[in-house]
């Protein structure tokens, strides 16, 4: 176990009953929910608590708090037993050197619930994270409220954190929620009031009740994992990402905050550049197929240009005509936003732009510029898209994109049509829209094709042949849509051969990060 300053030392001196008493309250908290309890949650395959810790964390780096909390037995003299300890873990720890604040859950103590837990215990770490500015990280494993709790404080009370920091913490340091089991009610809510969640697949459960209370509240059977496994959501969006394991889910929480900064209050870290900021890809010029209809692999195209391995995608299965993910340009630590035509055309659904705007607003937040690649045929269309409030979601975005404070630049690959087109960066006063096209980039108002049809129809169901009409209508109109036109009238900054994507982006980040830094000074 990694407790740096709770290593044993000799009970001895004047003080030495009290300092074996002390050992002695140390090791009921080690001792958790006790040999039996550790042992039935081990053949579940799990990790316990004090594991997950050492698993996430720099070796010898934790250091606990509130060890002693919990209720103490005594003999008819008084004299102290053994405690049970609290099933709210928490101190600071380092991951890769920076410091971290931890709240983790023991489900071998009542199931992790607020039955076995002291509230003022785990508000004060949150409390220390949002005051000494570190970032905080949740690993919840809790079964929710519990109707025993009230047995134990004799009634009632409002349901209330008053002293619980909850959304200052989003406003001034990384935090992240990992599901590592059934997370109900309260669970729940520590998993998602986070800028970056990860469940773990078949092991964890995200929900506001469990089957249980859903039975007897609509007389419905219903699986946990149905309720809030992985599956569900996919569907929801509520949590980023999912995790193969525990080790995977931890690993993941290692990456995200690798490009986030301490605080609101300092920079994102950079790295060393150990690859070539000049360097070409040759298959990029071919990465956008000539053929319209035909669609390519835009996650390949990102890991050619950014710096080799440095991807790191967030909600990959969610609004997926959107891909966001945290990525570096010669070391330099940036926010990645993509279309793929492989899901829903590219086309922006309610999802995808929920999913982008909670991801440009994390990299506004946390100094990160963004580099976005367009391929975009639009607002989703149709009865489904509009009953789901389509338009709504775009135009939470548009406001987020109004408010994002960090150098953008955008790379248009093939299209960029309509509203959602026209979201593609910030806007609007002082804002430069810079951006640069492939030679593959189209654009306009609507596409050439649903245009056509549109603007022509009479005409194309008059003619002879109405198909060789519409080809006819659709190349007239394809050739005006030449990006080489709208350069021409300054109306895009270049076009750029798609081979020189990367020493293009290497060169602007170099600028981003100046304006970052000096905003950041600016600040002091």
């Amino acid at each position: 176990m990694s407790h740096a300053w709770h290593t044993p030392l000799p009970a001895e001196g004047e003080w030495a009953a009290e300092l074996a008493e002390l050992q002695a309250r140390r090791a009921s908290a080690l001792a958790m929910g006790a040999p039996q309890a550790l042992a039935k949650f081990k053949a579940t395959g799990r990790l316990n608590a004090r594991e997950r810790i050492d698993a996430l964390c720099d070796a010898g780096s934790f250091h606990e708090m509130g060890t002693l909390a919990g209720k103490g037995h005594y003999d008819a003299e008084g004299r102290y037993q053994r405690t049970d300890p609290t099933n709210a873990i928490v101190g600071t720890a380092r991951i890769d050197g920076r410091k971290v604040a931890l709240h983790v859950d023991d489900f071998t103590i009542r199931a992790g619930s607020s039955e076995g837990t002291i509230a003022d215990k785990w508000i004060y770490i949150e409390r220390l994270a949002h005051q000494l500015r570190m970032p905080l990280v949740r690993l919840v494993d809790s079964a929710g409220g519990s109707v025993k709790l009230l047995m134990q404080i004799g009634g009632t009370k409002i349901p209330e954190y008053t002293t619980w920091p909850a959304q200052e913490l989003l406003r001034t340091v990384p935090v992240v929620g990992v599901a590592l089991g059934a997370c109900a009610g309260q669970g729940a809510i520590k998993v998602l009031s986070s800028h970056f969640s990860v469940l773990v697949r078949e092991q964890a459960q995200v929900m506001a009740a469990g089957p249980h209370v859903v039975r007897q509240a609509y007389g419905v059977e219903v699986d946990k994992n149905d309720l809030g496994g992985w599956k569900a959501h996919r569907k929801s969006g509520l949590v980023h990402n999912e995790a193969e394991d525990e080790a995977d889910a931890l690993a993941q929480v290692r990456r995200f905050l690798s490009y986030l900064p301490r605080s609101v209050f300092e920079l994102p870290p950079v790295l060393p550049a150990e690859d070539d900021p000049w360097r070409n890809d040759d298959t990029l010029k071919n990465a956008i197929p000539h053929d319209r209809r035909k669609i390519y692999d835009p996650r390949r195209i990102l890991a050619s240009v950014f710096d080799a391995g440095s991807l790191f995608e967030i909600g990959r299965w969610h609004g997926g005509s959107v891909i966001t993910m945290l990525g570096r340009l010669n070391g330099v630590p940036v926010g990645v936003i993509a279309n793929d035509p492989k899901v829903a055309g590219g086309a922006m659904t309610l999802q995808a732009a929920t999913k982008m705007e909670r991801h440009v607003r994390l990299c506004s937040l946390f100094h990160l510029p963004v580099v976005n690649f367009v391929d975009q045929p639009g607002n989703a269309t149709g009865l489904e898209a509009e009953l789901a409030g389509t338009l709504a979601g775009a135009t939470r975005l548009a406001e987020a994109l109004h408010e994002c404070t960090v150098p953008w630049v955008s790379i248009l690959m093939r299209r960029c049509f309509g509203m959602a087109g026209a979201l593609h960066g910030p806007k609007g006063g002082a804002r430069l829209n810079h951006r640069f096209a492939w030679p593959s980039a189209r654009w306009g108002s609507i596409p050439i094709e649903g245009g056509v049809m549109a603007a022509h129809k009479a005409e194309i169901e008059a003619a002879a042949d109405p198909a060789a009409k519409r080809a006819e209508l659709e190349a007239h109109y394809l050739d005006l849509t030449s990006p080489f036109r709208t350069a021409e009238k300054f109306g895009v900054l270049d076009i750029i051969d798609p081979r020189e994507t990367r020493p293009v982006l290497c060169d602007w980040v170099e600028d981003a990060w100046a304006v970052v830094r000096g905003d950041w000074a600016g600040r002091g």
